[in-house]
């Protein structure tokens, strides 16, 4: 089984607000171990979080050798303040205070630093971002700021602008990618960077009718295709469904995530090997040195 290089694990795939209330008195052990538990009953081995605020992936770092897992943490994500990404981690003003974050995370035992530099999409209307990105300097610096701290980069980037930029900016890893164009796709394949779709976002609302079904459905023509054309361009990938989000569950989600693939891309010996080596890139990289 592969492994799981994107997601939450305070998070349960069905009710953020459930979720939140399970941890508002500290970090809930119960739903930690549940949900390492789905990792072990699916043959997951290898876990990449996204980060929290809440503690609960320290949790789950410190328990998951019971499960029989490699599980790795930013502890929690930075982004700007006033843009998204409170849900996971906490904000800064200034590169200074974003520095004195990228320490704290450090000391608290960060395998990597996880960035926020740009919106989510909008499931209401196709081929809109919440918002837009943090501009090509902050993006620069804040990638910057990490490599020279001795760390590898996550970065969540949504939109053509914040991918070109965080890829040419060095980012070990860039997660969601939603609406990148070509010349996103020429500087990933020319970089090092390992690019994880979690696309199981979007391919697992198809007929749950939360969202309007014709936009989910152009959503995912959109990043199935984008998919297709980074695996045709030689671009680095590695499976991670951002589990916990909705419908994602924990366990399944890495299996719908390869099935999404497999929609976009021919399931071959290639593919899989081609998933294999990202991944292996990922458990390389994303670790304390």
């Amino acid at each position: 089984m592969f492994g799981e290089c994107h997601m939450h694990i305070f998070m349960n795939g069905t009710d953020y607000r459930r979720a939140v209330m399970d941890q508002k008195d500290g970090k809930c052990e119960t739903v930690v171990r549940r949900n390492l538990e789905a990792y072990r009953r699916h043959g997951v081995t290898f876990v990449r979080d996204g980060g929290d605020h809440y503690d609960a992936s320290v949790l789950a770092r410190q328990l998951a050798p019971e499960y029989g897992i490699d599980y790795r943490t930013p502890v929690f994500a930075i982004h700007k303040q006033g843009h998204y990404g409170g849900i996971v981690g906490y904000g800064f003003n200034d590169l200074v205070e974003y520095e004195a974050l990228v320490r704290e995370a450090i000391g608290q035992g960060a395998d990597f630093i996880k960035i926020i530099v740009s919106g989510i999409m909008d499931f209401n209307k196709a081929g809109v971002l919440t918002e837009s990105s943090l501009s090509g300097d902050e993006i620069r610096e804040m990638i910057h700021i990490a490599h020279e701290e001795g760390m590898a980069v996550m970065a969540h980037a949504n939109g053509a602008d914040a991918v070109r930029c965080a890829v040419l900016a060095g980012v070990d890893s860039l997660e969601h990618g939603n609406f990148m164009d070509e010349d996103c796709i020429r500087a990933l394949a020319d970089s090092h960077t390992v690019y994880v779709p979690t696309v199981s976002t979007i391919y697992n609302l198809l007929g749950d009718n939360r969202f309007p079904e014709k936009e989910i459905r152009e959503l995912w023509n959109r990043q199935k295709n984008v998919i297709a054309a980074c695996y045709e361009g030689g671009v680095r990938l590695a499976l991670g469904s951002d589990a916990g989000a909705y419908c994602v569950l924990h366990g399944q989600g890495i299996e719908d995530e390869y099935r999404a693939f497999c929609l976009s891309i021919k399931d071959t010996d290639q593919l899989r090997e081609r998933l294999i080596e990202g991944e292996r890139y990922i458990r390389e990289t994303f670790r304390r040195k």
